[in-house]
């Protein structure tokens, strides 16, 4: 089986500018998200406005809007920068690992999520958090979302191919309402696949990104103990119970 493509990381799609002027509007277009950055932080994503980035780097707002026409298009380049930077942080302890290995490559993935998280924990918001009132993300977002699934993906088509997986908790097959549930996954997964097995990574994908939302949002509080080490134990007996639900374990 092959593995699904993915996409190319943003730093290599995107080119370097060439002359002054385009140095200049990089330099300028830099601030303009980092100030943004530091907003989502205190007013969150919802309370972003133009005006007040301005403001902050004091720039009359008529000029900000040579860079970002909209708050949406504003919304729309910090979105794709935060996947991408979380896609980039997963493909490369990812790609450190030994293509065999693909129970290490699963937990390194799963790690590299929470870490990414932990440490930009408004991104993280922004991208996996409430939804924007008003803002509705654009198909330039689609490409940088995939990027940690397409990996997810490509280990389960490793695996399956290297006879890894054990059998599907659901069986091979599943009842036709859930398989007309997954048609528009159906494009993503080899066709060999079946549609169990499907069913079982995208419960493991919400499971990941469940938890560590979880863990970010607050509602592991008084549940799980936030002691030194505590929250890491925990983490990693969900990435174990992950790896037996694939046959990974």
């Amino acid at each position: 089986m092959d593995a699904v493509d993915v996409p190319e990381r943003a730093d290599e799609v995107r080119s370097l500018p060439r002359t002054a002027r385009e140095r200049a509007r990089a330099e300028i277009t830099g601030e303009i998200l980092e100030v943004a950055r530091r907003h989502l932080a205190t007013d969150g994503a919802a309370g972003l406005r133009l005006r007040a980035i301005a403001r902050d780097l004091g720039m009359v707002s008529s000029a900000l809007y040579r860079y970002f026409p909209s708050r949406e298009a504003l919304l729309t380049r910090l979105i794709v920068d935060g996947y991408d930077s979380l896609g980039a942080a997963v493909e490369e302890e990812e790609a450190a690992l030994d293509r065999s290995d693909v129970a290490g490559r699963f937990v390194a993935v799963c790690r590299a999520v929470r870490a990414w998280a932990l440490h930009h924990s408004n991104e993280y918001a922004l991208i996996y958090g409430s939804p924007v009132p008003g803002y509705a993300a654009p198909a330039d977002t689609i490409g940088p979302a995939s990027r940690v699934s397409l990996l997810l993906v490509n280990i389960l088509v490793d695996a399956a191919a290297a006879g890894r997986l054990s059998p599907s908790p659901t069986g091979t097959s599943v009842s036709p309402d859930t398989h007309g549930a997954l048609e528009p996954l159906r494009p993503v997964f080899p066709s060999e696949l079946p549609d169990g097995l499907v069913m079982t990574g995208l419960m493991v994908w919400t499971g990941l990104f469940g938890t560590v939302s979880f863990e970010l949002f607050g509602q592991l509080h008084n549940v799980v103990g936030d002691a030194p080490g505590q929250r890491e134990a925990f983490f990693d007996e969900c990435i174990g119970s992950w790896s037996a639900q694939l046959g990974l374990a």
